[in-house]
């Protein structure tokens, strides 16, 4: 796209996380939000300056996206697969080739530190490249066994649903967007991005970037607007839903797709437990631990909010875990060195805020941390460790989703994995524990991935493996076969040769009976 490459040789960059950005390569950018409604205004949450105006959708403009959209899938679905996943291939590439210029992006309009901001494009790189490679395998018309073998030949096919509907948090604006639209549109599907109304030019571009890749105009499109009438207008025309966000509006999107007959894939929320056992190795879960629970400073779905420590090593890790994250170093700008960034909005700075004061209210100790730093920026929030936690605090069994965390005594691995379990969240948890009894003591968490000695990058980079939340975590899953074929629809053609499947001429029903089920024993036996 040309507002990629404006910049004239030897120009002066503006200064700031958005360097690569100059104000009419954002406008570009904005321009290609489909919409004509009530211009949004999208600024640094690290630095409180404007960078961009979008305009968002108007009523109706969600269902006519989606319309134009539905004209173009048909011939990009008429594409050989191996032509889509090229698009997946150069779009692969592409990401690793901009890498600054997306970070660049990524933190003027989130605020997050940088080494928080490669881990999107390392995501979206990644997910990319693991579907291009894998579509046309997990595509292919699959033979299976039939009714009576060599009499029936079945065969199961995979049709795209048609247009999807991708809605995105604000959190991790880059990743969410390309990862869910990616497997949707190799398998032969057209999407419709909404992202969260503080984070659309990232949104926007991934857009860009798969045009670049070659994908065609129009069967990926972003519309930026609100919830309430450009989601529920989108939830109500596209063919499946994939959502990211919280459990309350994810219930209330599944259940408008329920009342369609749709599909529906959620990442909810969570409130995701840290377990360290007597045999762990406690500087590494100290160290572990502390980049885990403050990565992009808390507002992580994946990220772990409740650390539960043996008795038997809970003065040792306390000790080194308090420490790391005091140490930790938190502001804006682009240092690679630089831990923690911004929070989002003040209405999160806010929430954060209200669930703190109310746990030590309540009797909890602020062992570190515990306040806002306006001194670094207007959003900016100390890395906080908290102890002795009652119940009755928001705090204990809410999600937070910011840089809090609290630590928790246990008197046996025993009663560590029943309070982990105690939730009604599933969505990741950590284990710190030898690696011989990982896998097996990993098991025994609900959730729908566990993480050994690794706070939740190791589950979520195995892009070939399913990644998702048990019970009120969410329904479906992303990465893996499931994450691409669930844009699809599966339809299995049986041909029946040479006999039917019913008493053949001259054969009583009595006698067919008896063949027929002395066959059956015998595709059981072998089957």
């Amino acid at each position: 796209m040309p507002f990629l490459h404006q910049k004239a040789p030897g120009a002066p960059e503006p200064a700031g996380p958005a360097a690569s950005w100059s104000p009419a390569r954002l406008a570009a950018l904005a321009g290609l939000a489909e919409g004509t409604g009530p211009a949004l205004e999208v600024t640094s949450p690290s630095e409180g300056r404007p960078l961009a105006v979008v305009r968002q959708a108007r009523e109706g403009e969600a269902r006519a996206a989606v319309d134009r959209a539905r004209e173009a899938q048909r011939a990009w679905a008429a594409r050989p697969v191996r032509e889509r996943a090229a698009v997946g291939h150069r779009f692969a590439r592409l990401v690793l080739d901009r890498r600054d210029e997306i970070l660049d992006l990524l933190q003027a309009e989130t605020g997050k530190a940088r080494l928080a901001a490669l881990e999107e494009v390392m995501d979206a790189s990644r997910t990319a490249a693991y579907y291009a490679h894998a579509a046309p395998r997990l595509l292919r018309p699959q033979r299976h066994v039939g009714a009576l073998p060599l009499l029936t030949r079945s065969t199961e096919l995979r049709h795209p649903k048609g247009v999807v509907g991708v809605i995105t948090p604000w959190n991790y604006p880059f990743t969410l967007p390309a990862s869910d639209s990616v497997p949707a549109l190799l398998a032969g599907n057209a999407v419709v991005i909404k992202p969260d109304h503080q984070t659309p030019l990232t949104a926007l571009l991934v857009l860009a970037l798969l045009r670049e890749a070659g994908l065609p105009e129009g069967v990926a499109r972003v519309v930026p607007g609100t919830g309430p009438v450009t989601g529920a207008e989108l939830v109500d025309a596209v063919d499946y839903v994939m959502f990211t966000g919280s459990t309350a509006t994810g219930r209330a999107i599944a259940a408008r797709c329920g009342e369609r007959l749709i599909g529906f894939s959620g990442e909810l929320g969570g409130k995701n437990p840290l377990l360290v056992l007597p045999d762990a190795d406690i500087p590494a879960a100290a160290v572990g631990a502390a980049r885990a629970c403050f990565s992009n400073a808390g507002q992580l779905c994946v990220g772990p909010e409740r650390i539960y420590v043996h008795e038997a090593v809970r003065e040792r890790f306390t000790e080194a875990f308090v420490a790391e994250v005091a140490g930790m170093r938190m502001g804006p700008g682009t240092s690679w060195e630089t831990q923690l960034g911004s929070l989002t909005s003040p209405e999160h700075l806010a929430r954060v805020h209200s669930q703190l004061d109310d746990a030590v209210a309540r009797g909890a100790r602020v062992l570190t941390g515990g306040a806002a730093r306006p001194d670094v920026g207007p959003l900016f929030f100390a890395p906080t460790v908290l102890a002795d936690v009652p119940e009755s605090a928001a705090l204990c069994r809410e999600e937070t989703f910011g840089p809090i965390v609290a630590v928790y005594p246990v008197a046996s691995e025993e009663e560590a994995f029943a309070r982990a379990n105690d939730t009604p969240y599933g969505l990741n948890a950590s284990l710190w524990t030898a690696p011989s009894r990982g896998r097996r003591l990993g098991a025994r968490l609900e959730a729908g991935t566990v993480n050994v000695n690794e706070g939740y990058s190791a589950a979520w980079g195995t892009h070939s493996a399913a990644m998702g939340g048990w019970k009120e975590s969410g329904l479906g899953r992303r990465h893996g076969p499931e994450g691409l074929l669930k844009y699809t629809e599966a339809q299995t053609i049986a041909v029946q040769r040479l006999l039917p499947i019913a008493p053949w001429p001259g054969l009583g029903g009595e006698r067919w009976a008896g063949l027929l089920t002395g066959a059956v024993r015998m595709i059981n036996r072998f089957r």
